[in-house]
């Protein structure tokens, strides 16, 4: 089992990158990249911003982090697919995805890499619904996510809760699949289901998320119904795909 302690003492022999997406994130990022140093502070830090018009990129440079410039907003597929084929090219064993608006709380880190590092499961989501506790968005983003995990269950065939969570952890084989097949625009419900087409394991774990810490969503009630309408469909299309099974590496 591992747990914080042994996260913090046994995380040498495990090449991990903290892969942190981040647009406008001024107010907040200095806070992310504190708080995972002081929880994990093995692991490598990469924030990837994607086009903010902000401070974001010097605050998070002065901060100590590796930082990739990408020259407009590609939006949150297009920035993790950045990390991870950045963590695919320099070898890391594990890439975790930590949302720079300051809504994952890095003390947990240890919940989420458990799976993965135990060989358990190739991607593990941090799921705020198996224990209903902390921010859980509002009744509406709710409804929509429990309508989409219904759909992610019935595709995969294992129940998934928390399906839009961009809280989780990658072992090299998701690594492999997410640095060549990404979904660009909301890809995280996509994701799972990829994951599953190519023969890999998913696990989700309880945590404790919290609302963002600054900045404004980009998800208002409209872009909700869009949202829904537009994963729905990628779902649908993904099930038509052909997926070569991940190759097992060591």
């Amino acid at each position: 089992m591992v747990t914080a302690e042994s996260l913090r003492q046994g995380l040498t022999s495990s090449k991990i990158l903290i892969i942190i997406p981040a647009y406008n994130e001024e107010d907040s990022i200095a806070h992310v990249i504190h708080d995972v140093k002081s929880h994990c502070p093995s692991a490598h830090i990469l924030v990837v911003n994607d086009g903010s018009k902000d401070r974001t990129k010097e605050i998070a440079e002065a901060h100590g982090a590796a930082v990739i410039t990408l020259p407009s907003n590609l939006g949150i597929g297009g920035a993790m697919q950045t990390g991870y084929r950045y963590a695919h090219r320099y070898g890391y064993d594990v890439a975790v995805q930590v949302d720079g608006d300051g809504q994952h709380k890095a003390e947990q880190l240890h919940l989420i890499l458990a799976p993965v590092l135990g060989g358990k499961a190739d991607l593990a989501i941090g799921s705020r619904f198996i224990e209903q506790t902390g921010f859980l968005s509002s009744a509406t983003r709710r409804v929509g996510i429990k309508i989409l995990s219904t759909i992610v269950s019935a595709m995969t065939r294992k129940r998934v809760l928390d399906v839009t969570s961009g809280f989780r952890a990658a072992n090299k084989r998701a690594i492999s699949v997410f640095q060549s097949d990404y979904a660009t625009d909301y890809p995280e419900v996509d994701s799972i289901v990829l994951i599953h087409r190519s023969g890999l394991r998913t696990s989700e774990v309880a945590v404790v998320m919290e609302a963002r810490t600054g900045g404004t969503s980009s998800i208002n009630a409209m872009r909700s119904v869009y949202y829904m309408i537009k994963v729905t469909l990628a779902l649908f299309i993904r099930s038509l795909k052909a997926t070569k099974p991940a190759e097992i590496q060591s």
